[in-house]
């Protein structure tokens, strides 16, 4: 890209370096201030950037916020709420790490801070640029499911020894609820619409936080009057993982079998030697599946990047938010009523 941003990068750990530091650079971004406090972090940030300024906290940043373009907030969940605001109300625009706040009543206050400064605010959504997500959206498009009722998707992992972070420690911040659930919801949302209603069954099984969820979501019924059930699962010790994702229709079904190279049983699908006329392209995403009939389905193209080329965009040339945040809001909304149901045990509604 021509135009190169002065980003403020606050924290610099898997999601700071491993995915914004990386991803900014491949669209030719360049990050000039880092926050972090861990001298292995810090010496990382002053490799990968030469000449970047590492700061101890954001309100040091901040103070040389006329040398910035945008801050990317990617410090722990429990921190968002006070790293937005200040970074907002310093008029900088921000991009913040899903989740975009514990709770909804944080995330509600963020968007409204976002509305209230010059700054503007937008959350690191990534997977609505997914080649899975672009693919699903053109099968729907096409018409060829008919009308759909039910909607899977799974982020199984065999993690039987967890990783010592907070994401598995922090009881307030951390678990697969707002981790991958935001993921999960957000993908759901965008492709049938909004929730009306939340089941959901969350369980801790080797962190004090939750490793394992399921979510069943009743969406607002689509142009032929059936509502799409959404069944959104995410856990830690699945040693088989199922199939990622199957969208059933009245006219067929569409099934992903592997995602991100995680092997699963259903993965064999892809070894079972085909007819003469079923010929898969050499990237295909998943199959269009009629009982004893599969037809392989192209990949769309599509990938991380395109999130920060379009935040590039709307930096430069205006327009909407890559991602709105007031549909993190709805996503916030549609987890805290998924901890509502589970402690409870009940449907809750949405209104």
């Amino acid at each position: 890209m021509s135009v190169s941003l002065r980003v403020g990068l606050v924290g610099y750990g898997v999601s700071g370096r491993g995915q914004h530091a990386r991803l900014l650079r491949e669209v030719g971004q360049h990050v000039t201030h880092v926050v972090v406090r861990d001298p292995g972090r810090a010496a990382a940030a002053r490799a990968d950037w030469p000449g970047v300024i590492i700061d101890p906290d954001i309100a040091t940043m901040l103070t040389r916020a006329s040398e910035l373009d945008l801050v990317v907030i990617a410090s722990p969940t429990g921190s968002h709420l006070a790293n937005v605001t200040a970074a907002l109300e310093a008029q900088l625009p921000v991009v913040v790490d899903k989740p975009i706040a514990t709770t909804t009543h944080d995330a509600r206050a963020l968007a409204r801070t976002a509305e209230a400064n010059s700054g503007r605010l937008t959350v690191f959504q990534n997977r609505r640029w997914d080649a899975e997500q672009l693919t699903l959206r053109r099968v729907l498009d096409s018409g060829e499911l008919g009308n759909v009722h039910t909607f899977e998707r799974r982020w199984e992992r065999w993690r039987p020894v967890p990783q010592h972070r907070w994401k598995e420690l922090d009881v307030t911040a951390g678990g697969l609820l707002l981790d991958l659930g935001s993921h999960l919801v957000d993908s759901a949302v965008q492709l049938f619409g909004p929730v009306v209603s939340v089941y959901a069954e969350l369980r801790s099984l080797s962190t004090p936080v939750d490793d394992d969820l399921f979510l069943a979501l009743q969406h607002v019924p689509g142009p032929h009057g059936v509502p799409v059930h959404s069944h959104l699962q995410a856990g830690a010790l699945v040693g088989a993982p199922g199939p990622r994702t199957r969208v059933l229709g009245d006219a067929g079904a569409y099934l992903v079998t592997t995602f991100e190279a995680e092997p699963t049983p259903f993965s064999l699908l892809d070894d079972i030697p085909r007819a003469k006329h079923d010929h898969a392209p050499e990237e295909h995403e998943g199959w269009l599946v009629r009982g004893a009939e599969r037809v392989p389905v192209p990949r769309a193209p599509g990938g991380p990047t395109d999130f920060y080329r379009e935040v590039v965009r709307w930096l430069t040339a205006g327009g909407p938010a890559p991602v709105d945040p007031w549909d993190a809001v709805r996503t916030a909304t549609v987890l805290d009523a998924a901890r509502e149901s589970s402690v409870e045990h009940r449907v809750v509604t949405l209104r």
